[in-house]
């Protein structure tokens, strides 16, 4: 099963670092039931592009925790193998929830298909929607509008090869 996991470029210098990601437990999001019954599709592509769309917002959740680190999306593809990743049934149609799984930690980095991360241009929308999530969450329409504006901006895929390029020397 492929998943997407969330992360930030501080997140990934240490997955670099430690050769896996997570530790007993990964949140992650996949081509569940509840996605597919979602966005009404049976094209895989379609499915896994958003799957790899609510890990890129889950990566801004990260951020706006995060005001320290570089303000670039980063979601890891990773082929898992189905048995280590459950959605939980008790969020199942929650829209917050959709794609939403967990694996079995840690799942090492070498199982990584790809690297998926904001290009440098999108930094300003990126900082500005990580600021305006907590608002957007609590129903505000103009501060949803700016966290719907990172969306705007497509994640560059990488090859795991360029990882150490992406989290930079010494890391």
């Amino acid at each position: 099963m492929r998943v997407y996991v969330p992360l930030t470029l501080p997140g990934l210098a240490e997955a670099h670092k430690t050769g896996e990601l997570g530790a007993e437990s990964l949140l992650a999001y996949a081509v569940t039931p509840a996605l597919r019954e979602w966005y009404l599709s049976d094209d895989i592509e379609e499915l896994e592009y958003a799957a790899l769309g609510r890990a890129a917002l889950a990566s801004l959740r990260l951020l706006a925790m995060d005001p320290g680190a570089p303000r670039r999306r980063v979601v890891v593809a990773v082929d898992v193998p189905d048995s280590t990743a459950a959605a939980d049934p008790d969020r199942g149609l929650d829209p917050a929830a959709l794609g939403e799984v967990r694996v079995a930690g840690p799942v090492p980095l070498a199982r990584a298909a790809a690297v998926h991360v904001d290009v440098d241009d999108a930094e300003a929308d990126v900082t500005a929607a990580a600021e305006a999530l907590g608002a957007a969450d609590a129903g505000d329409d103009d501060a949803q509008f700016v966290v719907d504006g990172a969306e705007d901006h497509e994640l560059l895929w990488y090859a795991t090869q360029e990882i150490p390029d992406l989290v930079g020397p010494g890391d």
